[in-house]
């Protein structure tokens, strides 16, 4: 018999069967010292093979005729012989080899074992064909009587069912699991079942799981041996990572934890290993609350105790080496110490459930301050993340860490701050409310380091790289009226947004304090302030030299249609962002055609048809103005859009009714911001005291009003009706809505009384918009210079000039005669909203 090549030579190493293929077919060649004991010429004469037979007919002679040592020879060679020859070998070669194997010696079954492995990994016949012709001999010869024999063959068949199909799974394997693990069965019979289904659990679907192989495993845990008990304790992790978490808690961890107080040690030890690797599946830093019924006084002590260490783990160690000398196997030692540290940051959470809230401060509160001034960054972005859920776990006492949330806020590395910002919203809401879900007075107040800490966090945020970081940041402080005043907005942070937008080279930062301007301006409870936060978008966005701006304030545009009403909108800024529509810059223009949709849904016919004039007129003179290809392309485009789209109407209309009830809903908690301006104004003259915050939210459900939510969107709620109310509260009520609406005209339109003036002076024709002020209805050329605005004394460095704003009227009034709104040729300027110099 001729040697295999040596891509017949298999690494049976990882098997752990025994040495490399050579060994044995050295056995037939190597030179061995004259002895008595030679072979005798019979012998001789049986160990020759004819040189001139094919290696399958060698095959099949050596199996049929041959010595042990022989046989075992062709079963190595098994693997060459199928990629040299797969047809003749399975007609001929393979039924001699199952016929061998019944009688087989050790060295020839796991010669065997490894043969059929390597067959499968070569992919030599198909699934179907191995399935067929090798499945039933491997599980045949699983119960072997040799230990390292039935090993051999298990690992061979749990490789095979990673690539078998459902069907076969079932029938040739799961079926007849059933009665291999009974108790009648052989104690090995019942160890290979325990291993076989820790492998079939992640073939078979949740439902066949629950119900063929979950009473298999139950039984097999609670099995008279512990080493079937043992075995199938450790094949738990497989059968979990199978079947998923629900199942897991229901099924698997009662058997765990039953396991985990059997009476053999080696059981004990297995389910605690076993659960040690679950711990990823459960819910991450329960094991403590979990335990809590089952700790002795004494138990608990010492288990907290043992938990305080471990959070300043290797801070307590003093090191004298310089950083570059600590030797290797310090540093991986102080690595592992960060480790455990951040491991508890992690489960703080869980420990406070553990020793209940009421006891944070005596029990946890110093080791909280530990983790929150950390050394390293790890443990601190762990704590940082953790610090909503801590906030809500103590409730009412939640003012105990308002100074672990200042120093969060001023750590020095951003990745702490990114981590702490994602549930800021959140946590400034819990503090301000003391945990409590009632509204109630702010308590803040007692936090006066709050306000520097979240300024200085966005200015680090800015000066840094991490743009995502500072946008994150940027979205989140829209929570801020919430929690504290708006003149505190107004002083600390409406001017940062200004400047972010007209200064800062990354879009999304720009948008995000776009947007978030827009809700500070929302809530913001004085009119003076509105009013010069409005001029000062339109002056130095809207009207900005920079054609960037310019976009910017496109942007806010879109903001305002979303957060505010549709008549506020037409009130400051419909006229401004129509009239860039004669922008020098085309990709200002474009943007504008893209927004007119939206611009245009603002409207209500017909008290708004004069603004629905300008919008037709503007968008005519781009189609025939406009000599930018792709402007015009978006033009058309757009011009079809705005075809389609119904207008709705001030009459109830019942396909527009969410979407009215909404701007229902916004303009009139904008108007109750003027009420409630009007209300502090006369209190502070009858008594001189502030109207509070929670005068303000008590006027708001008095008012059927709901606070609305403010970090991400603004939520759509519709108001159901109003309560029954005594006919006195309707009379107040009615009055002070009066006095609002009186007060909100006198506002915006006193200082246009003489606008008929300013109309008459126009010489050029030109966008003209109906305002009514005082009761009149005067028409206003904004394409005349003498519209100016005057000078606010009172008005803080930070800010421009209080200045009178362009206001757009809703009401009924005649609209603007087609013929006196500029016609033909003439090119319309841009309307100027300048303000005069303060003098000094």
């Amino acid at each position: 018999m001729h040697p295999p090549p040596p891509a017949a030579a298999m690494d049976f190493s990882q098997n752990s069967l025994f040495g490399y293929m050579e060994d044995l077919q050295e056995l037939t060649i190597i030179e061995r010292p004259v002895r008595r004991s030679l072979k005798t010429p019979e012998e001789i004469e049986r160990l020759t093979v004819d040189e001139d037979l094919s290696d399958i007919e060698r095959a099949v002679y050596l199996l049929s005729a041959g010595q042990d040592i022989q046989g075992t020879s062709v079963i190595a060679n098994l693997p060459f012989l199928m990629r040299q020859n797969p047809t003749e070998t399975l007609r001929r070669v393979l039924p001699k080899v199952r016929e061998a194997l019944h009688v087989a010696g050790v060295e020839m079954q796991l010669t065997a074992a490894v043969s059929f492995l390597t067959i499968l990994q070569d992919e030599s016949v198909s699934i179907h064909a191995y399935t067929h012709s090798f499945l039933q001999v491997i599980l045949l010869h699983l119960e072997h009587r040799d230990t390292g024999v039935s090993n051999a063959w298990l690992e061979t068949l749990l490789s095979v069912i990673e690539v078998l199909p459902k069907e076969t799974l079932r029938h040739e394997i799961l079926n007849p699991l059933v009665s291999k693990a009974q108790l009648s069965q052989t104690v090995q019979s019942r160890l290979v079942s325990c291993k076989i289904l820790g492998k079939l659990t992640n073939k078979f679907d949740a439902h066949t799981i629950k119900r063929e192989i979950l009473p298999l495993v139950k039984s097999l845990c609670q099995d008279v041996e512990y080493e079937v008990r043992s075995c199938m304790c450790r094949q738990l992790e497989n059968i979990a990572q199978g079947i998923g978490t629900e199942l897991t808690k229901s099924v698997v961890l009662p058997e765990l934890i039953e396991l985990s107080r059997d009476e053999g040690s080696s059981v004990r030890l297995a389910a605690f290993e076993t659960l040690v690797n679950l711990l990823d599946i459960f819910d991450t830093g329960k094991l403590c609350h979990g335990l809590y019924g089952i700790f002795t006084p004494d138990q608990h002590l010492r288990f907290l105790e043992f938990y305080k260490k471990l959070c300043t783990l290797g801070l307590q160690q003093e090191n004298g080496h310089s950083e570059n000398q600590i030797p290797p196997q310090i540093l991986e030692q102080e690595k592992k110490y960060i480790s455990v540290r951040k491991n508890c940051a992690y489960n703080f959470p869980a420990m406070i459930v553990f020793v209940d809230p009421k006891n944070f401060h005596l029990e946890l509160y110093s080791t909280f301050f530990c983790l929150c001034h950390d050394p390293e960054v790890p443990v601190r972005y762990t704590i940082a993340i953790c610090f909503y859920e801590v906030s809500k776990l103590l409730n009412s006492g939640v003012y105990l860490i308002h100074k672990e949330l200042i120093t969060l806020l001023q750590d020095e590395s951003l990745e702490v701050l990114d981590a702490l910002i994602d549930h800021l919203p959140e946590i400034l809401e819990l503090m301000s409310t003391g945990g409590e879900s009632s509204v109630q007075e702010n308590k803040l107040s007692s936090l006066p380091d709050l306000i520097p800490a979240l300024t200085a966090a966005e200015q680090r945020a800015a000066a840094s790289l991490k743009w995502r970081t500072h946008e994150k940041l940027l979205q989140k402080y829209a929570c801020l009226p919430h929690v504290i005043s708006s003149d505190q907005i107004y002083y600390r942070f409406l001017q940062r947004m200004f400047t972010i937008m007209m200064t800062n080279n990354v879009l999304p930062v720009q948008k995000a304090a776009s947007r978030t301007l827009c809700i500070f301006l929302r809530y913001n409870r004085k009119q003076e302030q509105r009013h010069e936060v409005i001029q000062k978008l339109i002056e130095q966005l809207g009207q900005g030299k920079s054609y960037w701006n310019r976009l910017r304030f496109l942007d806010t545009c879109e903001f305002i249609i979303e957060i505010f009403s549709k008549s506020f909108f037409c009130k400051y800024f419909f006229l401004p962002a129509i009239e860039l529509t004669h922008d020098p810059v085309a990709n200002v223009r474009m943007k504008l055609c893209y927004l007119l949709p939206k611009v245009k849904s603002t409207l209500k016919i017909p008290a708004d048809k004069h603004l629905l004039q300008q919008l037709e007129m503007c968008v005519r003179k781009l189609l025939c103005q406009e000599k930018d290809k792709d402007v015009l392309a978006i033009v058309k485009r757009t011009v079809l859009e705005l075809d389609r789209m119904e207008m709705s109407m001030d009459a109830f209309q019942k396909k527009f009714y969410e979407k009215d009830l909404l701007d229902q809903e916004k303009e009139r908690e904008e108007l109750l911001l003027l009420e409630m301006e009007q209300l502090e104004k006369e209190k502070q003259q009858n008594d001189g005291r502030p109207m509070s915050d929670k005068m303000y939210e008590k006027k708001r459900r008095d008012t059927k009003t709901p606070t609305q939510s403010l970090p991400k969107n603004i939520p759509i709620s519709v108001p159901g009706p109003s309560s029954v109310t005594p006919s006195t509260s309707k009379e107040i009520k009615k009055s002070k809505l009066i006095r609002s609406q009186s007060f909100n005209n006198q506002a915006f339109h006193a200082k246009y009384g003489n606008l008929e003036k300013c109309a008459s002076k126009s010489s050029t024709t030109g966008y003209t918009a109906s305002v009514s002020g005082l009761g009149k209805t005067s028409v206003l050329s904004l394409t005349d210079d003498s519209f100016r605005t005057r000078n606010a004394s009172s008005v803080p460095p930070s800010f421009s000039p209080n200045t009178t704003l362009p206001s757009t009227s809703r009401g009924t009034g005649n609209s603007l005669d087609p013929k006196s709104s500029g016609s033909k040729d003439t090119q319309p300027r841009k309307a100027t909203l300048k303000s005069r110099k303060s003098n000094p």
